[in-house]
């Protein structure tokens, strides 16, 4: 009888324009004491390690996207940079949505490492920059693959996982593009990164926390 009542007001103040007309309907049909949807609890320790890792990736190619845009000495550093920018702005925007329905609080920085190499490239110009951007840039990408192949070979959250899966493709890329960068400019490319497959891709190539040849540094 309440109900009914209750039904028969939100009529009223819809017909007056008072509440949204779906909103009668809504009070009505949801029953008493139903709770909202909640935050999906299913991220493992590595799905949340991914996602707090990748979210640095982005934030890391951001910034470092962004110097090569105003410093980068050739023309393909400059608008690889800027590709960088946007792809990582991207593929960060569904990290986010993902740790927003999970609860997850994300980093709102780089790591120690990522900011060493923000710094020393904001430390450099002309032919030194492009050297050493395309440089870090090679090993933080073949880093960010490392992540990706471990979220997709050990996560167990759908939305995680889905995640990587869109990343792989564009780190790839990225990875891709700046070989041949390297080599129009005639950059060394270090030691270890010289082959990057796609994630779940045999090649022999060293897998995460196994023991192959370490990414470089910058020096």
């Amino acid at each position: 009888m309440l109900v009914v009542k209750r039904l028969g007001v939100l009529v009223s103040m819809a017909v007056l324009g008072l509440v949204p007309a779906g909103a009668a309907y809504s009070a009505a049909a949801a029953p008493s004491g139903t709770p909202s949807a909640t935050p999906s609890a299913s991220l493992s320790a590595q799905d949340k390690q991914f996602l707090q890792s990748i979210h640095q990736v982005n934030l890391a190619e951001i910034a470092t996207g962004n110097l090569a845009k105003q410093k980068g000495a050739s023309q393909e550093v400059k608008d690889l940079g800027g590709r960088f920018v946007t792809d990582h702005t991207q593929l960060d925007q569904k990290v986010q949505s993902v740790a927003s329905s999970a609860s997850l609080t994300l980093p709102n920085k780089v790591t120690s490492e990522q900011q060493a190499v923000i710094n020393q490239l904001q430390n450099v110009t002309g032919a030194d920059f492009d050297t050493q951007w395309v440089t870090s840039q090679l090993t933080a990408h073949t880093q960010a693959m490392q992540l990706v192949q471990a979220e997709l070979t050990q996560g167990s959250d759908p939305s995680a996982k889905q995640v990587a899966q869109q990343a792989a493709p564009v780190l790839q890329a990225h990875h891709n593009a700046l070989v041949a960068v390297a080599q129009s400019l005639g950059i060394p490319i270090p030691g270890g990164t010289t082959v990057a497959p796609s994630p779940g891709v045999s090649s022999g190539a060293p897998t995460p926390g196994g023991t192959g040849t370490p990414s470089p540094t910058i020096s």
